[in-house]
């Protein structure tokens, strides 16, 4: 039988229930749903993490911008426990539908517009032209401008697709590999595994890394519009 490496991308049902659906909801059993008043080194931790996710977060925008400080913390915190679960063994990886990421990416990246048109419409409509070009090439540039402004949001759901579908295929490919390793060459299968053990680490890393990516390029977008 011929293993498609595409089949962990495709969406498991049970009875006709699709999973990502509770694969999408599993993060909020992760969320404390008490707060303690009792500082330890674990709430220290989350505390700094989080102030300091923040500052990062915010210093392209200004006071106005701050407001969106919540949201984006939790579409960061979201993606990021939605990534790392993904790698456990017999789940599915919700991020890895572009369907998911475009229906994350096109309502973030609409508000940004609507807030530059609402506050100031004058900039927000200036961006699609830059200052000094010349009256012939107006109307070119005005299209080029919105056509990238449109691709954004696409830009933002394939760019998290690819680069997970990418560690998740060549993680499928060394643990086939070193499967059928064994057999032939017991060196070269822990030589494989050790890969595949530093590729899961690695892993790991691009999960928090296109997270948050992911919401700081929302707020470059933001920054354009505040």
């Amino acid at each position: 039988m011929m293993l498609n490496l595409f089949d962990q991308f495709a969406t498991p049902q049970i009875l006709g229930l699709p999973l990502i659906l509770i694969a999408m909801l599993f993060p909020t059993l992760f969320t404390p749903k008490t707060l303690r008043t009792t500082p330890n080194r674990t709430t220290a931790i989350q505390k700094w993490f989080t102030s300091t996710l923040t500052k990062q977060l915010m210093l392209p925008l200004n006071k106005p911008g701050h407001t969106w400080s919540l949201p984006l913390l939790s579409l960061f915190f979201y993606l990021l426990l939605i990534n790392i679960l993904g790698l456990l063994p017999y789940t599915f990886t919700p991020t890895t539908q572009l369907a998911l990421n475009l229906g994350l990416a096109v309502p973030f990246w609409l508000m940004t517009i609507l807030v530059g048109l609402r506050n100031q419409p004058t900039d927000a409509l200036a961006h699609l032209l830059p200052t000094g070009t010349p009256i012939p090439l107006i109307p070119a540039l005005i299209i080029i401008e919105t056509i990238s402004l449109l691709i954004r949001p696409i830009a933002l759901g394939v760019r998290l697709t690819a680069n997970l579908t990418a560690g998740h295929l060549l993680m499928q490919l060394i643990s086939s590999a070193t499967l059928a390793l064994i057999p032939m060459s017991k060196t070269l299968s822990l030589l494989t595994l050790i890969t595949l053990a530093l590729l899961s680490i690695l892993e790991m890393a691009v999960a928090l890394i296109q997270a948050y990516v992911f919401v700081l390029l929302i707020t470059l977008y933001l920054q354009e519009n505040t």
